[in-house]
Formats: C-alpha cells, sequence, structure tokens
C-alpha cells in the first residue's frame, strides 16, 4: 500500500482518509457508523493492536473506548504512560456486522481480517514501534496467523515483520474473568514488554496484584 505525506502524522492522516471511503467489504461499510483506523502518537515506541471496533467504537470512531478501553487506558497509565503516548489500532476498522436486532459483537472472519489487515500494515510501517502487544487471540491470528491459543502464546515474544510482538489478553477477557491471578499474568506480559523497551520500572509496578 503506497503511503504519501512527509511527516508520519501526514502518512497516517492519507491512511485514515484512504480508509474511511474503503468499501472492501460491502456488507461492513453499509452498517458501519465509522471507519475506527486508529489514534496515538505516530512516534510511538509501543504500539496496542486489538481485533476490531465494537458498538461504542463504531460510534465515536475511536479504538478501545467502551468498557474493555476503560480497562485498557488503565493498563497504559499503570506502565507510567498515557494514550496520547502509545498507538491503539485494530485488525479490522469496520466493526463487525450483527444481524438486525442482535447485541454484542462478533469475531471477523478471515476474509475480513485479510481484505482490512493491508491498513495496519501499513500503519506499523509508518509508526515503526519498538514494541507491539496483540490483544487476544484473533489480533495474533490477524499478525502472523494461526499459531495458537492466547492462553499458550501469551508472555512469550513472537516477530512480525523484524517487530517484537507481545502477545497477551484481550481486556475483555479481564472483565470476564477479574481474579488477581489473570491480572498479573497480563501484568507481566506488559513488565517484559517495558523491559524490552528499556522502560523505568519501580518496585511499586513490579508488584502489582501480588498477594501481599
Amino acid at each position: 500500500m503506497e503511503i504519501t505525506g512527509s511527516s508520519k502524522a501526514e502518512q497516517l492522516r492519507h491512511l485514515a482518509e484512504r480508509a474511511s471511503v474503503c468499501v472492501k467489504c460491502p456488507h461492513l461499510a453499509a452498517r458501519r457508523h465509522t471507519v475506527v483506523f486508529g489514534v496515538g502518537d505516530a512516534d510511538a515506541r509501543l504500539m496496542f493492536i486489538g481485533e476490531g471496533p465494537g458498538e461504542e467504537e463504531d460510534l465515536r470512531g475511536e479504538p478501545f473506548v467502551g468498557r474493555a478501553g476503560q480497562l485498557l487506558t488503565k493498563m497504559i497509565l499503570a506502565m507510567g504512560l498515557s494514550r496520547e503516548q502509545v498507538y491503539i489500532a485494530n485488525i479490522v476498522k469496520c466493526r463487525p456486522d450483527m444481524p438486525p436486532g442482535a447485541a454484542g459483537n462478533r469475531k471477523p472472519t478471515k476474509q475480513e481480517m485479510e481484505t482490512c489487515v493491508p491498513y495496519l500494515r501499513a500503519q506499523i510501517e509508518v509508526i515503526k514501534p519498538g514494541v507491539m502487544v496483540a490483544l487476544g487471540a484473533t489480533a495474533v491470528e490477524g499478525l502472523v496467523g494461526p499459531v495458537g491459543t492466547i492462553g499458550s502464546l501469551r508472555g512469550k515474544f513472537l516477530e512480525y515483520r523484524g517487530t517484537p510482538l507481545m502477545p497477551t489478553y484481550h481486556p475483555s477477557y479481564l472483565l470476564r474473568n477479574q481474579s488477581n491471578t489473570e491480572k498479573r499474568k497480563v501484568w507481566d506480559d506488559l513488565l517484559k514488554v517495558m523491559d524490552r523497551l528499556e522502560m523505568p520500572i519501580t518496585e511499586k509496578q513490579r508488584g502489582f496484584f501480588v498477594a501481599k
């Protein structure tokens, strides 16, 4: 995908404009309210990638703004960063359509992911993050293919086109499984990301969710 523009921000802006009129998935384009392209710092060293926008994201045009998004924001803050300092995007930019009257969200299909992922690849090419975090199995699948369950993959760095990729649980999983044990697993993954980025880590941060 050809990228134009002098600065990273301009290149992302051009990509977002192209994505905003995309109709390669006619069934998604017909029902979407907005194309949820991505948000954050064009020079971010850390990039978070989810599977696709939900209802609230579709309405607001920004990824991770619902309950799972609020939890992701808390995780980012716990790392000593803000949403404005990282970049957040999804494998697919349109909300996977649901049958009329149906609630909830569905996983994007393999074809939907393959059709849309060039936009994400272009975003990654522009931003050139130092580390990426794949939130959930679908995000991993969209980037590197069906290589295993998220339970078997999390905590171990994969590689995406030369960039370290850390798979971890999606924040929505933590909303369903609110034990400190599960929270600690995700936090351990993020500590490894911080180490890889050579970010300072306090003793308080190392001890999050550890029973005293």
